[in-house]
């Protein structure tokens, strides 16, 4: 066995045993690959240095309710007094959790648990390809679905790949990228389209209804309801991606928000407060095709599906989200930031935009609100990127990745919103001043690129 080397620090421990140093690719952040966390709660995180960081990147956006909120870790513990990982039967807190989601997502009338949200929507295609007999999926530019092959393609892709596939990973069949087709977001004319010339040939639609993976592009009512009115005059299933969307932008996800009911819908882990889960849910034809339902033909495990600990942090996020004024506190927050800090960038002379949602907020440095992913092109990245890293010394964490959003939890106040609007001009206005070369972008404006294998 390869010994470690007497490496002196922990990030140089981590890059001797661990591919970069870290467990997720979105990890290794350019500008930030020595950072050691060593502590989290409500607002905040420590580093390795023991600085103090007001986080508003949070994992994505999982913990609404803050980081290490003492109702869910009081319920995960309490959880394991009594229960771990049997792996035969069902839990009363898998009923539970199942019901209270039924009874909380419009589409949902049968759910099953994942550990991911990946495996979700993996699970999702899966059971429309097996129901409709069909061989393509469509999927928008900018909308990520997970790890998975059939959508590992165009979420933050460079100009130059916009409107061709532009996979995320190599080692993908060319035969499963060219079962995937692209659409533009927001564009009806092309769905339509899409539709009129493949529609005997579509066994499911999947999107975010919010792309938030580059940011905030809110979505038109109506192409909402065309893709709806298309998948059902074609019989084509459509999935609604609520893995960030759901709970954090209300507890019936955007299909609540909207009004049109997906045939499915996905979930993951914001609905346990960032503890590891996922869900899959949606009409109850289709959910029964599953394995779990024994002699259906759809292959469905997972050894830590349902896994109690898990279950008990979404049942204790589920109902304090119920009982307490979480949605009103942090949607208040949200619109203090998108009202109060454009005319402070106005005053600095730069093209700014906030736009968001409820609790989720970005700037992008643009002259005026994008409705599509090409809008998102003219976003200045060196501002982007660069004030980040600015404000980051200031003990203020916004991720420093070109289109990430930034989000509020039940845990911010708003003496922390005050301290994001001064911050933010401040490091705003020190790169403006700056003319210097921004070192170490590469790796901060894609997720796409990989060559085709």
């Amino acid at each position: 066995m390869q010994q470690a080397a007497p490496f002196t620090s922990l990030p140089e421990r981590a890059r001797g045993v661990i591919p970069g140093g870290v467990n997720s690719g979105q990890r290794n952040v350019p500008g930030l690959t020595d950072l050691v966390i060593t502590r989290a709660q409500g607002a905040s995180f420590w580093d390795s240095d023991g600085r103090q960081y007001t986080d508003y990147h949070a994992a994505f956006g999982p913990p609404l309710l803050g980081h290490n909120d003492p109702d869910v870790v009081r319920a995960v513990a309490e959880a394991g007094g009594s229960l771990d990982l049997c792996g035969v039967g069902v839990t009363e807190g898998e009923v539970e959790l199942a019901e209270t989601l039924v009874e909380l997502v419009p589409s949902m009338e049968r759910v099953l648990l994942t550990s991911t949200g990946s495996e979700a929507t993996f699970h999702a295609l899966r059971v429309a390809r097996a129901a409709t007999g069909r061989r393509l999926v469509v999927k928008f530019q900018g909308c990520y679905h997970g790890w998975h092959d059939s959508v590992s393609l165009n979420v933050i892709s460079a100009p130059d790949r916009v409107g061709h596939k532009d996979p995320i990973s190599t080692g993908i069949l060319p035969e499963v990228l060219d079962a995937t087709l692209v659409l533009p977001f927001n564009d009806r004319d092309a769905v339509r389209a899409a539709f009129a010339e493949h529609g005997a040939d579509i066994a499911a639609v999947i999107l975010e209804p919010v792309p938030h993976n580059v940011g905030c592009l809110l979505p038109d009512q109506e192409f909402l309801v065309t893709l709806r009115e298309e998948c059902t005059r074609h019989g084509s299933v459509l999935v609604f991606d609520e893995v960030i969307t759901g709970v954090r932008h209300g507890l019936g996800g955007w299909q609540e928000v909207a009004g049109i009911v997906p045939d499915l819908t996905t979930m993951g882990k914001a609905i346990a407060n960032g503890y590891p889960i996922g869900a899959i849910g949606g009409r109850a034809d289709l959910m029964d095709m599953f394995s779990s339902r024994p002699g259906a033909p759809v292959f469905f495990a997972g050894t830590y599906n349902g896994h109690p600990a898990v279950v008990a942090a979404a049942l204790a996020t589920l109902r304090k989200l119920r009982a307490e004024p979480v949605h009103e506190h942090v949607f208040r927050l949200g619109e203090r930031v998108r009202t109060e800090l454009p005319p402070v960038l106005a005053s600095l002379g730069v093209p700014a935009v906030v736009t968001g949602y409820g609790s989720v907020f970005v700037t992008y440095f643009m002259d005026r609100l994008p409705h599509t992913y090409d809008d998102l092109l003219d976003n200045d990245t060196r501002m982007f990127v660069g004030y980040r890293r600015r404000m980051i010394d200031q003990g203020v964490f916004e991720l420093p990745l070109n289109l990430k959003r930034s989000h509020f939890s039940y845990a911010h106040t708003d003496a922390d919103v005050d301290r994001l609007i001064e911050v933010t001009e401040a490091a705003v206005r020190a790169q403006l001043a700056d003319e210097g070369p921004l070192t170490d972008m590469d790796g901060t404006s894609t997720m796409g690129g990989a060559t085709r294998c």
